[in-house]
């Protein structure tokens, strides 16, 4: 086998030493600016490609070397260099296979449009000669004597707030404007600025070029960034580190300053600024940079302290290795050798990263969604939904279908099939549908007796449990008001009517008959509605029942205020019910006739067999049970508006019946307690389907 001639312009740069204690190079393509660590094994391959043979290669590696190295050893380097184009097109097929790698590098227009709407840069400017010029001004900003004024100033400022916090918090929500949002946007414009010259200057500062600066779109997001890949080619891991760093100390730098700038400064444009200034660098620092799940600073920042070079790309190998060995036990080596610790921090950042990608992806969609137009936020919704879950997933499918021969001859991969039939059966087969909620315990029917307003009580004909017949007075009030005005009116009206009578007879007052018969008729339509408003003062039983919940305290003459309760009227007919209300989620799989059971809070949990007999089709507006509300021990998340307790979802009333009679021991007094109904058999994976389609319909209506 015949090696490939090397790329001419390449360069081997000296590297940091490998988390093995090997000594590491770095490779340098400078024609994309791009650059790649290699191990001792790579780097003696390299040294000897000369010899042009991967055999003669590896004995000179074993003779001259302690290393040992077998012939596909070589040939696993000449791979990845034609793979990475680090290595001389040859042959007349080379300009043909050339295109099609750029072909399918590009891929087709839809994958274009979707790799530019994920991601894509735009640079804007060509820093390096500047840098250089003013690099004698930006080390004054780099000294110890700026870095103690920093903390100083980080200091005071921390105790101007601590102080004047009020205003200052004051200040956030007053910025919640459309000028506060304009001076966010500028704000954050600048400081991103000088985040990425903080970046360029530290990388300057160790040596290495700045080719670019510019703005990149993540998710059609604008973001600054500053072309910094030369810093691969320091071998001090904490140089690489300062250069990660440089953009967040540049933005809390700022943000020490402002705030210190906001507590001297009085009130007015300047400190406004100055406000702005530090809660956009705080927050966006927080936010954004401090994020190791994107390439941000944070990325780098971690994997140059960790001293893992390409963390995302390691880590995520390294999850994909060891699901498949979760599930098939296949044997294969793992992507790189590392402690049992250190391998599972990797797999769980895999996770993490892949978790809030979509998050964030997902998050931005529905921004778009709810900003701007439907149509694109559904659309961004879907190509998330393909890029980040279906695409890596049909990858992993696609490796399992390659490897399918090996996959059917594991032992492991029949038990994974298992366990992932059990799980969908118990996603999709139908459930015991069991519902519990706080419920209570009622007669059929019970009438509240108050008084209207506040009254003076003039009778009782009733005490605490005593059985009043239909249409008896249980309570008679004596309002003062009331009875002056049905006096002062019934003098009125027998003064008119005496007028009425007067003008029929007399020739002088026959004129003002028609007047007098008029306000006769008023004066009466009035007097009838005193006479009915009295009415409500000496309240009448509406049907057949027993006093129940009387103060045992109350007497004649004492005085009731407005709305104040007297006694409830039950009907005495040995009906019950059981009240209940349950959200729309639910509801759906309770019908009428499905059996439940009461079980009463207390410390004899006495427990009712019941039938549902009514299942209300329309949402409660209000609560008319308190003792169900959550703030009192129920289950139904309410607010309070106006005196009523109004429900935070739509929930449905839900009454059922006693099988049988109310038993003796339950002393005829209502009761809270938990009902349990056997509902219709439903599967999760239904319910959880139904309630998507519900979503996905109703935010297509654009």
């Amino acid at each position: 086998m015949a090696l490939p001639p090397l790329r001419e312009e390449l360069a081997l740069l000296p590297g940091p030493t490998t988390a093995d204690g090997q000594p590491g190079w770095t490779l340098h393509d400078p024609v994309r600016n791009l650059f790649f660590r290699i191990d001792w094994r790579f780097f003696e391959v390299l040294r000897r490609w000369s010899l042009d043979d991967p055999a003669d290669i590896a004995a000179d590696i074993r003779i001259h070397t302690t290393l040992n190295t077998e012939p596909k050893d070589v040939e696993t380097v000449a791979q990845f260099l034609q793979n990475n184009q680090l290595v001389r097109p040859q042959g007349a097929q080379s300009a043909q296979q050339m295109a099609q790698r750029l072909e399918k590098m590009h891929g087709n227009v839809l994958k274009w449009l979707l790799h530019h709407y994920l991601f894509f840069r735009i640079p804007l400017w060509q820093p390096d000669a500047w840098l250089g010029r003013w690099q004698s001004v930006a080390a004054w900003f780099l000294s110890p004597t700026f870095l103690v004024l920093t903390l100083a100033a980080f200091l005071l400022g921390m105790t101007q707030v601590a102080r004047q916090w009020d205003t200052f918090s004051a200040s956030l929500v007053d910025t919640f404007n459309w000028d506060g949002l304009t001076a966010y946007g500028v704000a954050l414009l600048m400081v991103k600025l000088l985040h990425e010259l903080g970046h360029a200057f530290m990388a300057k500062r160790h040596g290495c070029r700045v080719p670019t600066m510019g703005v990149a779109f993540l998710v059609m997001w604008p973001v600054a960034y500053t072309d910094t890949n030369e810093t691969w080619r320091l071998t001090n891991r904490y140089q690489r580190l300062q250069v990660a760093s440089a953009g967040i100390l540049t933005e809390l730098t700022i943000a020490a300053w402002a705030t210190l700038a906001w507590g001297l400064l009085p009130d007015g444009a300047l400190r406004s600024a100055a406000f702005v200034l530090a809660t956009t660098s705080w927050v966006a620092t927080l936010a954004v940079n401090a994020s190791p799940f994107f390439r941000f600073d944070g990325y780098f920042i971690l994997s140059d302290w960790l001293d893992w070079p390409n963390l995302h790309e390691r880590s995520f190998a390294m999850a994909r290795w060891k699901l498949r060995e979760i599930l098939f036990t296949l044997g294969d080596e793992p992507p790189e050798y590392l402690k049992p610790g250190a391998q599972l921090a990797l797999i769980g950042f895999a996770w993490a990263t892949w978790l809030y990608r979509l998050v964030l992806f997902l998050g931005i969609a529905a921004l778009v969604y709810y900003f701007f137009f439907k149509a694109l936020g559904v659309l961004l919704f879907a190509v998330e939904i393909v890029w980040f879950v279906l695409w890596p997933l049909g990858r992993e499918l696609e490796v399992w279908r390659q490897r399918w021969s090996e996959l059917r001859a594991q032992r492991r991969s029949r038990w994974s099939a298992l366990w992932l039939l059990i799980l969908m059966s118990l996603f999709l087969l139908p459930w015991p549908g069991r519902i519990t909620a706080s419920a209570l315990l009622r007669p059929s029917e019970i009438w509240p007796v108050f008084a209207p307003s506040g009254a003076r009580v003039d009778a009782l004909p009733y005490r605490e449990g005593d059985f009043v017949p239909t249409d008896a007075v249980m309570v008679e009030l004596y309002v003062p008001d009331l009875q002056m005005r049905r006096q002062a009116m019934l003098a009125r009206v027998e003064q008119l009517r005496w007028q009425a009578a007067a003008s029929g007879v007399e020739t002088e007052s026959r004129s003002h008959l028609l007047v007098n018969e008029s306000a006769l008729l008023t004066a009466q339509s009035e007097l009838l509605g005193l006479n009915a408003e009295l009415l409500n003062y000496a309240p009448r039983a509406p049907f057949a029942g027993r006093l129940r919940d009387m103060d045992p305290d109350l007497r004649v003459g004492q005085w009731l205020g407005r709305k104040e309760q007297i006694a409830m009227l039950v009907r005495d007919d040995g009906r019950w019910l059981v009240e209940t209300w349950l959200d729309e989620d639910v509801v759906q799989r309770v019908a009428v006739g499905d059996e439940a059971l009461f079980l009463a809070d207390g410390p004899q949990q006495r427990s009712l067999r019941l039938a549902v007999v009514a299942v209300d089709r329309d949402a409660s507006r209000v609560l008319p049970r308190g003792e169900l509300a959550a703030q009192f021990g129920g289950h139904v998340l309410t607010r309070e508006k106006d005196g009523q307790l109004i429900p935070e979802r739509a929930m449905y009333r839900v009454a059922l019946a006693l099988e049988s009679g109310l038993p003796p021991k339950w002393s005829g007094q209502s009761w809270r307690g938990k009902v349990t109904i056997h509902a219709r058999w439903e599967s999760p994976g239904w319910r959880y389907f139904r309630q998507a389609l519900a979503v996905f319909i109703r935010e297509l209506g654009f």
